[in-house]
């Protein structure tokens, strides 16, 4: 039974030292281990993935490979790319050290330029009430 594509909101951080397409499958792995994706789940085509982070659809590619190969995902040909029904856990230790890491790189950007934490959180706040 397939369900419709989800949208999950694909993000890569060209300073983190982590190649694209690990920052994919992480990210993948975090939206299956929270619930964001299930099985089922379609993912965006690799080209439309490509198109939209600005990447070589290679890296996309490698990306879809790695997950199908750790049978997180199942490719159909003509189909797409779905979520299989293997289970993924993150741990909460896990969870605590990616959230540490993306705000000491916000924090450090943040301070490069000027800003004081309480301006930082201020605008985190405003942006998240937008998004609601």
């Amino acid at each position: 039974m397939e369900r419709q594509k989800q949208d999950i909101p694909f993000s890569l951080d060209p300073k983190s030292g982590v190649p694209y397409y690990k920052q994919i499958i992480l990210q993948v792995e975090m939206a299956i281990a929270d619930g964001r994706l299930s099985t089922g789940d379609q993912l965006p085509t690799v080209r439309s993935l490509a198109v939209d982070l600005q990447i070589n659809p290679n890296t996309a590619a490698r990306a879809y490979n790695e997950l199908e190969i750790r049978g997180i995902v199942t490719t159909q040909q003509g189909t797409g790319t779905f979520i299989s029904d293997r289970k993924l856990e993150i741990s909460q230790v896990e969870r605590e050290q990616m959230l540490e890491e993306i705000t000491r790189s916000m924090l450090t950007k943040a301070r490069a330029y000027g800003f004081q934490v309480s301006e930082l959180v201020e605008a985190i706040q405003r942006i998240e009430n937008q998004e609601d």
